[in-house]
């Protein structure tokens, strides 16, 4: 089953692609926003309609207690929308906790020696790969939809 996952940033939003065995997760796109809802999330639902997608995880940015804050009212808030959206082709929206996936991703991405402008440009992606892995690693990506 092919998944994305979609990490939720103020100005981007990052997306990755499972393969289609719902075993490893690759960056996608990373979609600006632009004051514009319906163009950032008509251009989601584009992506997750062109890959086949057959469920979406958005990252739910919990604090390090657990608890939810502004962020994650407002990830869940995002989270329901594209739900709506989604609804009328079957394909499911889940939230999962994203908690330190930007600080893993931006850490791969140095290490690989991607830095500045060039980091910038592929931090919520790979963020958004980052919480598409962990979430295939549970096990949830070999469910049905």
């Amino acid at each position: 089953m092919r998944v994305v996952g979609v990490d939720l940033g103020e100005r981007r939003i990052g997306v990755a692609v499972s393969d289609g065995t719902g075993t490893l997760a690759s960056p996608r796109a990373t979609i600006e926003r632009n004051g514009d809802d319906t163009t950032h999330w008509t251009a989601l639902a584009a992506l997750v309609e062109e890959v086949g997608a057959r469920r979406v995880v958005v990252g739910m940015p919990l604090s390090l207690n657990g608890r939810r804050g502004p962020a994650a009212h407002a990830a869940q808030a995002d989270a329901d929308e594209l739900a709506r959206l989604l609804a009328p082709r079957g394909i499911p929206v889940e939230t999962f906790d994203e908690r330190l996936t930007t600080v893993s991703a931006s850490r791969s991405l140095r290490d690989a020696g991607r830095k500045g402008r060039d980091q910038r440009t592929r931090i919520d992606q790979s963020a958004a790969a980052v919480l598409l892995q962990a979430w295939l690693d549970t096990g949830r990506g070999h469910d049905d939809a």
